[in-house]
Formats: structure tokens, sequence, C-alpha cells
């Protein structure tokens, strides 16, 4: 078995190693939202932020080589989720407030793998996988839904919060109250779902933060007076915008601060609730879905060193939605008291892919057959018995230059291969222009983190690494061709916008409205398309 293993390779590196349990652990995986490599005091010391999030650093392991599956939400969600590509997942890009489909349903979520496995499952917080039909996370292996279908500012709220351009709040009186605005939903209410019951639209935001953290420790009382194991998927509505701050802005710290501040005390209540129910029986995982929106100029995230020189100098963003470093390079922590080593950083090149087979595994419980994975089985990394992980990590578009979910980009040990470059907009409204690279750029980020010189393709390193980098990736490409891939529903109907009253100006709710399960639902329904 698993843990037959694990116990072994306790014994073979000695008695100073951490040591494994039998059983099942619980799991809690919280991802946040447009983060930056920097927002965390323990990666960046600019960053005064985060004295939780520096507390679970220095009690677990610190990942800095970390990365996301996707530049964007829904792709880099469905990776986590699946331990797939959006290339075989096929979720490429988001899904609108209108989307029919979701995560394809023939993809196993890890969730529906826990749950077959004894765990008691709960997602909170953002979805963005499909809320129509049986894309709804209730039918995806969560037990238990409290949160928004996708992201926040894909709806209007009463109270809008910071955003660039700021958004005006919901219509209250009729056609005529409705300002329509670039970048802006005015149409519609943001809403808020338990389960499949939206308890409210649009959703106050301000006081969203509190009741994600209230749900969760819901959650993990009531798994834990179960006595089943549970997992917990906790995606947040921070540091994506509007950014919705409790208290006005302190001089010197800004809206951004403000809310960074926000998202670390709720992972430190988090961490504290898992703790006082048995500490060392869970495993917390914190990681980003993605880099900082740089569109968003003092309401984006902290890069730290990964700014992407070699695109800056051309224009246009070097963070999310692109394939630069500063895109897709998140910070992540794993705390497990016990059995993950305190203090510690890794530098192995891991990925947010390998989440679905790490857990797993420690679960006891096997991979779905028949398919493909790109993410590894790291809990050698994380018990610390070794420090490799990926020897070759792929990086799809995300929404810039090139095809939608292609690759673009690649890792080669420390070598960063680009074969397109561009077509992301920056702070200051330019989109460096779309470039193809044959052959392609290369550089060395044991020498270069900025990314801002590439080899010369003239020089006996170039042609070195060149024969080895076109072979991973004709591999790649080769070994995705030939897998059972998914292709998932981006076709949009306005019936699928979910909506608790139809009769009320941009769908507003005055109490809990329960959402139909039929499939096929007349469009002017007022109750939600399920």
């Amino acid at each position: 078995s698993p843990w037959a293993v694990l116990a072994l390779a306790v014994v073979l590196v000695g008695l100073g190693a951490p040591c494994v349990v039998s059983g099942q652990p619980n799991f809690i995986i919280i991802l946040a939202d447009d983060v930056g490599w920097g927002d965390l005091g323990a990666n960046w010391a600019e960053t005064k932020e985060t004295p939780h999030l520096d507390q679970l650093a220095a009690e677990g392991t610190r990942f800095v080589d970390f990365h996301s599956a996707a530049s964007t939400c829904s792709p880099s969600r469905a990776s986590l989720l699946t331990g797939r590509l959006g290339l075989r997942n096929g979720v490429t890009h988001n899904f609108a407030i209108a989307s029919l489909g979701g995560l394809p349903l023939n993809e196993t979520t890890l969730a529906e793998v826990l749950q077959e496995a004894g765990y008691s499952t709960g997602a909170i917080g953002k979805w963005h996988l499909g809320h129509h039909g049986r894309h709804h996370p209730n039918f995806r292996g969560f037990d238990y839904y409290f949160g928004i279908p996708y992201s926040h500012d894909m709806g209007c709220t009463d109270t809008p919060g910071y955003n660039l351009p700021p958004c005006p709040p919901c219509p209250r009186h009729g056609t005529a109250a409705r300002e329509a605005r670039k970048d802006c939903y005015t149409e519609v209410a943001l809403p808020l779902f338990e389960n499949i019951t939206i308890v409210q639209q649009p959703v106050e935001l301000g006081s969203l933060a509190a009741r994600y953290a209230e749900a969760a420790v819901r959650f993990i009382q009531r798994a834990s007076d179960s006595r089943r194991p549970y997992f917990l998927y906790l995606a947040l509505a921070h540091m994506h915008v509007p950014l919705t701050p409790p208290l006005p802005p302190a001089p010197g710290r800004g809206v951004y601060g403000a809310s960074l501040s926000e998202m670390d005390a709720l992972v430190g209540r988090i961490k504290e609730a898992a703790d006082s129910h048995g500490k060392g029986n869970t495993l917390l995982w914190f990681a980003g879905d993605n880099g900082p929106w740089a569109q968003k100029c003092e309401l984006a995230g902290r890069l730290g060193p990964f700014v992407g020189a070699w695109q800056r100098q051309r224009g246009g963003s070097s963070a999310k939605q692109t394939t630069w470093e500063g895109g897709h390079r998140v910070p992540a922590l794993v705390y497990w008291p016990g059995h993950v080593p305190a203090g510690r950083t890794s530098h192995a090149l891991l990925s947010i892919l390998d989440i679905f087979p790490t857990l797993l595994a420690l679960a006891g419980a096997a991979l779905p057959p028949n398919r493909h994975f790109d993410g590894l089985d790291v809990s050698p990394v994380l018990f610390g018995w070794s420090d490799v992980g990926h020897k070759v990590l792929l990086h799809p578009n995300s929404g810039a230059a090139g095809k939608v979910g292609e690759i673009e980009a690649l890792r080669l040990a420390q070598y960063k291969v680009f074969y397109t470059t561009g077509g992301a907009v920056a702070c200051d409204g330019s989109t460096g222009p779309a470039e193809r690279h044959q052959p392609p750029l290369i550089f060395n980020l044991d020498r270069d983190l900025q990314e801002q010189e590439p080899l010369d393709v003239a020089s006996g390193e170039y042609r070195a690494v060149l024969p080895a980098v076109s072979r991973a990736y004709t591999q790649a490409l080769q070994d995705i061709a030939a897998d059972n891939v998914s292709v998932a529903d981006y076709s949009q109907d306005p019936a699928a916008i979910p909506c608790c009253n139809v009769q009320h100006v941009g769908c507003r709710c005055r109490g809990a409205h329960r959402a139909t399960l039929g499939p096929h639902v007349e469009k002017r329904t007022p109750r939600l398309c399920l």
C-alpha cells in the first residue's frame, strides 16, 4: 500500500525524518486569486502585511519554484482539480456568466475521488468551472458548497469596492438607472450560493471574507464531529479586483495592502480552526491560482524579482495571462505539523497540477484510469526526503498572444523557453507586440530570474540546450495527442445566467431562492437553470 511504502522510506532516511501517520489525513487547499509571488513577506522582505502566512511558512515548508498550471482563473482551477493541463481536460479559457458548459463531466475531480474514499468534501469560495446543470460543484464531488459561481467582478454589487476602471453599483429602478461602462457588469447582480440555493443577490462584498471564514470553520467542525476525514477547498476572492478592505486603508498601506492583511487574517483563522481539532491531522496547502493582474496598476500584487524584463522593455504585461514567470510562478506553502518539515525552503520545480496526485497518494486512493496526468505525486518533496520535482513543465497561453490553451512556453530544468510572447495589457495600457520565436527564446533562470537577456543563439550554451528543449516539447505534444482528451462546452445562453428573480432589476433577491434541478427550463424562468 502507499502507506507501507512511505513507512519504509522513513526507515531508509533515518529517524530524523518527519513521521508519516497511518489513516487518512484531512486536507485543506487554500487558493488565493491573482496573488503575486512577492505578496508574502516570507518571499519578499518589502511585504509587511502577511504575519500569519509568514508564520505558516516558519512552521511548514515554503516552495519558491511553484507554478500555476495556467495564468488565468478557470484553466488553473480545472488543472488543480484534475491534475491535467487544459489541453487534456478541455478547459483552456474562462467560462462566462451565461456559459452552458464547464469542466467536462467525463473529467474526474479530486473531490469525487476523495468522496469515494470516504471523505467529507466542501468547496467554499469562487468556483468558475461551470454553474449550469451538473457542472455545479454539488455535482462534481462536493458535499457542501458556499460561494460565488465565478469571479466577483462578473456581476454588479451595491458596494462595488475598488477597481480600475471603477464600476457603478447595481441598478435599483428600471432601465433608466442603468449605467453601462466598459469592463463592468451592470445588468445582473453577483449571486452567492449555498449548495444549489442563491442566498443573496447581489453579494455584500464587504462581508464576504468573514462569511467564507465562518463557513469554513463550520465545515471543519462538522467534519471533525463526524469523525470522517475531510477535504476543504477554499478558493478566496482575494486578491482579485474589486478589492473591498474591511476598514479604510491606513496611510502608506493602500487598498491593496489592507486587502492583503484581510486575506492573511482569514488564512490564520483557518489554520487555527484546523489545529484546534487535532494538530498534526491536517495538511494545509496554500497557493495562488496565477500571478497579479498588472493591468489593475496599484490594485495588483507584487511580482518579486519575476518582472519579465525582456517583455517590459517592449511594452505590455509580464504577469497574469502571460507565460512569463510573473504570470505563473506563485507563492506556495505546505503546513502539516510532524510530517512536513518546519522552516524549510524547497527549490523543487512543482506545480498546482501536483496537488491532485499527491493528495490521492496520501489518502490511499488510486488515480482515475484511462488518462494521462501532468501532475506528480510530490509527497517525498513535502516530507523533505527529496528536492526533485518536474524536469519539464509546460506553460499554456492563457489569453495573451497565440492560440488559447496552446503550449507557448516550457521549463526544462533551469531553462525557460518561449515560442510566443506579447499580447497582454500592462498598467500603462500598452500591449506587447505578438511575436512568434523560431528558434525559441531561452533564458537561464539560474542567472536571470528577471528574464531580461535570452541566451545568444550562437552561444555554446544555446546550441547545447536547444536539442533537449525540442525533444521535450515534441514528446509533450505527442503525449497529449495520444491521450483521452476532453472538450469543454463554451457555448452561452442567457437562460444559464444565475438569477433568483428575473422580475427584479439586476435579479435582486429578497430571500433564499432554491434553484431547479431540471436540465431543461424555459428561458424566462425566474429560477436558476440547474
